[in-house]
């Protein structure tokens, strides 16, 4: 068994490895006073993801990215330190009040260190595709350390063919999917140029001002914030109100209620419905961003509307895996929605509210499942059940900040008859529509992560990455152990739609990752079945041994070919066994042409 390093271990070089550049001396702070920093205070929805968190719901997200070689980890740990002031939000930690009298704030960190946040991780060599996703899901498992700023990232080296990683953490209260690429845009360069260091600003942490009555200050902002929640609620309903009324407001509203019983009857458990551990596990998946658009264009929908689609019918899949039966059963999906505007893109913190959507199980044509999937987004959408649960929220944020800690800390511990919802999935948009670079390495594959916990078992997300469509799926290793399962369902259910569609393969664009020669296609058992046939499965086939030459593999996650051929029948739900061993495939030969990036305008979700 290969031996893997704590998490944060050095490496075989010790404490060389946590050398930073020296700062260099005389320069100014790091503020910049033509633009203002942004407000300090926690929003309701911030705080709540503090007053949420605990051992079994960690409330970090999370991204797992593969480059094409090993990250120097100085010369990576140089890059960060010296780009940090671009983002001062993260020099700086919540602090809640005594009492929670008012709102947490974030303040600066005047113990800022680097090299708290960023280690390094060396697996065994050749470190697989097993022991990376070991990593990572005992990476996800780890409450942040809340003394210090909420993020941190972990260099790993030692992955077969030479081949680097990078594990990314960032609280929930410091940002959502959209504002958490701000990170990303400080470590990832389009240019291999621009990935390295510059010069920085010395970080000179503000001087505290006398406050006095420190007890009577934090009443009295805590009346104000309470007072301006109470204007933003009423304000928020206003304006769902008139938003009702602009637009066919009786036939919005009749669509919305003819879902209401369908929403009702889709509350019930699935298998990965359960009480979680804090335990998690970790996988992904990838297809062609083409192939997404030419589906679109076959068949009409969303990007969204594929991605739910394609996950539906896995969950399907995977619930029959389990001996339940998919007829006349429904999922109740819940998706973040931006709530930004314009150049509000960039703005900290969380901008979000969430899309709740019923969807059947047992459709069985992919195709008719993807207009299902599109009619019923759209219904919600016209019917601004996202502003229904935005107005919601404003509520909750107009009591008192002690109320609202009391609320988020006490519902956090309450398992109740049956689940809100069974599932999160989260498109969080384009990363890059070209290739990124850190350290000098290229970046070859970006898998997101939302957390999961209460109930959810299962968490997906999802986003876009230089021609590529990235599926991350988190799961709690007690309520889900076997998420690999779904993770081959993905494959399959994306096949299946393709087919329906009419979509073949698409060509690959000139300057994007290298086209490898593609196996024969086979035709594994559980392909052929469609989800509402039957709740038995049967026998599929066993997997190779050793991937064939010919398979696809630029990353460390199994082509999906390798994938429809790996379904096998998996244990009955509670029941653990060791998951199924996949070799790390070779490398695609990399493209001659430039890697400038694609040619084709493709935009993102």
């Amino acid at each position: 068994m290969p031996r893997q390093l704590p998490v944060g271990a050095a490496g075989p070089r010790g404490n060389a490895d946590r050398r930073v550049t020296r700062r260099p001396r005389g320069e100014d702070g790091h503020r910049d006073t033509k633009n203002p920093a942004p407000n300090n205070r926690l929003s309701a929805v911030d705080a709540a993801f503090l007053y949420l968190e605990r051992k079994e719901m960690p409330l970090h997200m999370a991204s797992v990215s593969v480059f094409d070689g090993p990250i120097p980890f100085d010369e990576f740990v140089a890059c960060i330190d010296s780009k940090l002031h671009l983002v001062p939000r993260y020099r700086q930690v919540a602090v809640v009040p005594p009492y929670h009298l008012g709102e947490p704030t974030w303040q600066d960190d005047p113990h800022f260190d680097i090299r708290r946040h960023i280690f390094r991780v060396s697996l065994d060599l050749p470190g697989g595709q097993a022991q990376l996703e070991a990593l990572v899901g005992r990476i996800l498992s780890q409450l942040m350390d809340r003394s210090k700023p909420l993020w941190d990232l972990h260099v790993v080296d030692g992955l077969k063919d030479g081949r680097g990683a990078l594990i990314v953490r960032i609280h929930h209260a410091l940002a959502d999917g959209i504002s958490g690429t701000a990170l990303v845009r400080v470590m990832l360069s389009p240019t291999s140029e621009g990935s390295r260091a510059i010069r920085k600003k010395r970080f000179r942490p503000p001087k505290r001002q006398p406050s006095g009555n420190a007890l009577t200050a934090t009443i009295g902002k805590a009346v104000q914030t309470t007072m301006e929640s109470l204007i933003a609620a009423e304000a928020t309903l206003a304006g769902f109100a008139q938003a009702l009324l602009i637009d066919s407001p009786r036939n919005n509203l009749k669509g919305l209620l003819d879902l209401v019983p369908e929403m009702v009857k889709s509350v019930e458990r699935l298998p990965f419905n359960e009480s979680c551990s804090g335990d998690r596990k970790f996988c992904g998946a990838e297809f062609d961003f083409a192939d997404v658009q030419a589906i679109r264009q076959a068949a009409g929908g969303t990007v969204n509307d594929v991605i739910l689609t394609v996950l539906t019918r896995a969950l399907a899949r995977y619930v029959k895996l389990h001996r339940q039966s998919v007829v006349n059963r429904f999922v109740r999906i819940v998706c973040p929605v931006n709530l930004r505007r314009g150049t509000q893109q960039d703005g900290v913190g969380n901008q979000v509210s969430f899309l709740p959507v019923a969807l059947p199980m047992d459709v069985r044509d992919p195709v008719q499942m993807l207009r299902t999937v599109a009619t019923r987004t759209e219904t919600m959408k016209r019917g601004r059940a996202a502003d229904l649960v935005a107005l919601a929220a404003s509520c909750i944020a107009a009591a008192p900040p002690l109320l609202q800690a009391l609320f988020w800390k006490s519902i956090s511990q309450i398992t109740l008859p049956l689940p809100l919802f069974n599932i999160i999935c989260t498109n969080v948009g384009e990363l890059s529509p070209v290739p990124l670079f850190a350290a000098g390495r290229r970046m070859i594959a970006y898998y997101p992560q939302v957390p999961t916990g209460c109930e959810l078992g299962i968490g997906c997300a999802v986003q876009s990455y230089d021609g590529k469509l990235f599926f991350g799926l988190s799961a709690d290793a007690l309520a889900a152990p076997d998420v690999g399962r779904m993770r081959d369902f993905l494959y399959v259910s994306f096949r299946e739609l393709c087919r329906s569609a009419g979509v073949r393969k698409a060509p690959r664009p000139v300057g994007t990752r290298a086209q490898a020669a593609q196996p024969a296609e086979q035709a594994p058992v559980v392909a052929s079945e469609s989800p509402a046939e039957t709740t038995s499965e049967a026998p599929a086939q066993e997997p190779p041994k050793t991937p064939p030459d010919t398979a696809p593999a630029p990353l460390v996650m199994p082509s999906r070919d390798v994938a429809l051929q790996i379904l096998l029948p998996g244990p009955k739900h509670g029941v653990r066994r060791p998951p199924v061993p996949i070799g790390i495939l070779r490398p695609a030969a990399r493209s001659t042409g430039a890697s400038g990036g694609r040619g084709d305008g493709q935009g993102g979700p």
